[in-house]
């Protein structure tokens, strides 16, 4: 009887993980409906995701039935979007055009993960959360924090947490440049620029830099691109830095798998910066790597508590609250 029962097991658990992936698309689907409500789309889709994905799990609970298809977009969607992310970044551009700001972009990171941990500390706000918000302020957002995430080894639910709060972070500060913008006295280049080192996520730079123009926004672009070029020097500095923790604290070293995803990411980036990619395409691969993210943000969010989320949150949005002001203000007179 066992010979039979085999394939209909199979069956089942093969249906559980479809199952599992289709619930992440359908709250995909339901964070860009989200985020297409007015006073809700600066906000984005994955924080709406994020958000209503842990308020699923505070009223239901975690479908745990659909536990294996979750988890496979949280994790294996997550690098794909990761590397797709690669086609955003043309390094011709920052290379050719943008060298002197890689200095500069170089120096918001360094500053943002040292300011993030130091007052993490001083507020004794969860470390991991610290230095997550830190590479996300330094970076490029969600999209570092993912990236990083697994390297640093952070819990699922600190990465929710991370992304949710930097959402609403960079959100509230570029809307704030561009409420500001028309009365501050400086050229457009020094504004985008301005904005291209000192917002969160490329979204962010974008609406802040559209509000002076073109000009400015390109400027605002070319300076976030040196951000994300840097990611991956960075995810290795965390490898390397996580190799030495481990070494140091066992006698036997750990094996930290390597993310290879970041190199697929660099390829992208290098395939986009020397073959010319139709910009149609190039919107709908945007579009998909969006989608992809938000889906696996899903996953995420269904490991947050809200009551952890009390006590874990607080702590750390005052402390990125704080250094993205600094950061807006030295860069200010830095650019």
């Amino acid at each position: 009887m066992a010979v039979f029962k085999q394939p209909s097991s199979d069956r089942r658990l093969a249906w559980r993980w479809i199952g599992g992936v289709a619930f992440s698309f359908l709250f995909a689907v339901l964070g860009f409906a989200f985020a297409s409500i007015p006073g809700l789309e600066h906000l984005g889709p994955l924080a709406c995701a994020i958000v209503l994905a842990v308020m699923y799990r505070h009223f239901f609970g975690y479908p745990e039935a659909l536990r294996s298809g979750i988890q496979f977009a949280a994790k294996h969607l997550l690098r794909m979007a990761i590397i797709l992310f690669g086609f955003k970044l043309n390094m011709a551009v920052v290379i050719h055009q943008g060298l002197g700001l890689l200095l500069r972009d170089a120096a918001v990171i360094v500053f943002s993960i040292w300011m993030m941990m130091s007052l993490g500390k001083i507020v004794k706000a969860n470390a991991s959360l610290s230095l997550l918000l830190g590479i996300g302020t330094g970076v490029c957002g969600a999209a570092a924090i993912a990236a990083v995430a697994p390297i640093v080894e952070a819990k699922e639910e600190d990465t929710a947490i991370s992304v949710g709060i930097i959402a609403l972070v960079g959100t509230v500060f570029s809307l704030a440049y561009t409420f500001i913008q028309p009365f501050l006295p400086v050229s457009h280049k020094h504004y985008g620029i301005w904005c291209g080192i000192s917002l969160h996520e490329m979204a962010h730079v974008a609406l802040a830099g559209a509000a002076a123009g073109q000009d400015a926004l390109a400027f605002a672009l070319l300076a976030k691109l040196g951000r994300v070029l840097l990611l991956l020097p960075l995810s290795l500095l965390c490898m390397y830095w996580m190799k030495r923790k481990k070494k140091n604290a066992d006698t036997k070293e750990k094996k930290i798998e390597f993310p290879w995803f970041l190199l697929g990411f660099m390829l992208l980036s290098l395939f986009g910066s020397v073959v010319s990619i139709p910009k149609p395409l190039l919107n709908s691969l945007s579009s998909l790597t969006s989608f992809m993210l938000t889906a696996a943000m899903v996953g995420l969010g269904l490991n947050v508590s809200l009551r952890d989320l009390r006590t874990k949150a607080l702590r750390p949005l005052v402390a990125i609250c704080i250094t993205s002001i600094l950061l807006s203000f030295l860069s200010f007179f830095v650019v």
